[in-house]
């Protein structure tokens, strides 16, 4: 027999004999009726509610919209996401650490989106060979949708003023910025957290969170001085939000983690300006600051592909696809996310 159906519930009597308070009876609740609307009659939008749904795009309506607006009599309908969601035709882009690795793989694939203009922000006075190749590369490129144009800055991100001026040159130039990738950062060497030197810790987090920042300014006055919204990039790490299993990182791990405070705290500042502010936090991705790594020490690489459930490290042009719906119209809702992870799984164990 169900144990519910054994208890004995004493009867009032049997209370009273044994000296018992008289249990209090609770309150009867009021029977509440579920409302289901029938189908076929939910409510029909409130055309005065529109406009706080945000700024229509030039190219609205969009998706069931378009649709709906749409007429068997009118010119047959062509695809919109491509064409202009995921397009940024006629943006201007900065990148700093555009000079090679992530940043550079970053700005072609602005440029591959359609962008007028993608300029490397980077430190060397001259850019590398494998930028010049590239460049040329996405000059001829066909199909872009805009000139395609990458611009190489020879700029320090530690230094706020010359962040700023270079910001300053390029809205000048083109009259506009619309996006904003802040990829330049540096990693040091396994050193055990209790002897870690004063002097590269502070190094590391000038360029890891100063230069983010200073990045970010640079773009975002922009942005703000046109008035055009636009979105702000801040490439953060899975090692912002993990610890990487038996490497002494901490000064690299403590600046990816104030990266994403970061991004939340301006994107709470300048969501009201229509700039959003994101960031994207790779996991192990075969770039030349891995590979002094790994080609060093070749037991690294199957460690770090047993890491995650795909069994493999990344590639760097497997980050393109993010950051171009990042800084598109196709995440114009996304205001500010915890962290785009893009580890292969990494955190799912």
């Amino acid at each position: 027999m169900p144990l519910a159906l054994r208890l004995r519930i004493p009867t009032t009597n049997a209370v009273r004999r044994a000296g018992l308070a008289r249990p209090a009876l609770l309150p009867a609740r009021p029977f509440v009726r579920a409302h289901h609307c029938p189908p076929g009659q939910q409510s029909p939008l409130d055309p005065a509610n529109q406009p706080k749904t945000g700024e229509q795009p030039a190219y609205g309506p969009i998706g069931v919209a378009a649709a709906l607006h749409h007429s068997p009599n009118d010119p047959a309908p062509t695809p919109t996401l491509f064409r202009h969601e995921f397009s940024l035709a006629d943006r201007v882009a900065l990148v700093s650490g555009g000079n090679r690795g992530l940043g550079l793989e970053m700005a072609l694939g602005l440029v591959e989106a359609g962008a007028r203009a993608v300029y490397c922000v980077d430190l060397p006075r001259e850019p590398s060979d494998e930028w010049q190749q590239v460049r040329a590369y996405a000059a001829r490129m066909a199909d872009t949708g805009g000139e395609g144009r990458l611009e190489y800055v020879s700029g320090d991100v530690t230094d706020q003023e010359a962040m700023w001026k270079i910001g300053q040159d390029i809205g000048d130039r083109e009259g506009r910025m619309d996006a904003c990738i802040a990829a330049a950062g540096v990693l040091k060497s396994h050193t055990d957290c209790l002897e870690y030197p004063a002097s590269q810790f502070r190094e590391v987090m000038d360029v890891n969170v100063n230069g983010v920042l200073f990045t970010a300014q640079a773009a975002g006055r922009q942005m703000a001085r046109f008035g055009n919204g636009g979105s702000i990039v801040l490439i953060a790490s899975m090692s912002g939000s993990i610890t990487n299993k038996d490497h002494a990182w901490v000064s690299y791990n403590t600046s990816k983690s104030a990266v994403l405070q970061m991004a939340r705290s301006m994107a709470c500042e300048l969501g009201p300006k229509r700039i959003r502010v994101n960031t994207l936090s790779p996991g192990h991705i075969y770039t030349n600051m891995t590979a002094a790594y790994l080609d060093t020490q070749p037991h690294l690489l199957g460690k770090w592909a047993g890491l995650n459930p795909m069994g493999r490290i990344g590639r760097p042009d497997e980050l393109r696809g993010v950051v171009t719906w990042l800084t598109s119209d196709a995440s114009t809702f996304v205001g500010y996310t915890r962290s785009i992870l893009v580890s292969g799984g990494h955190h799912s164990w």
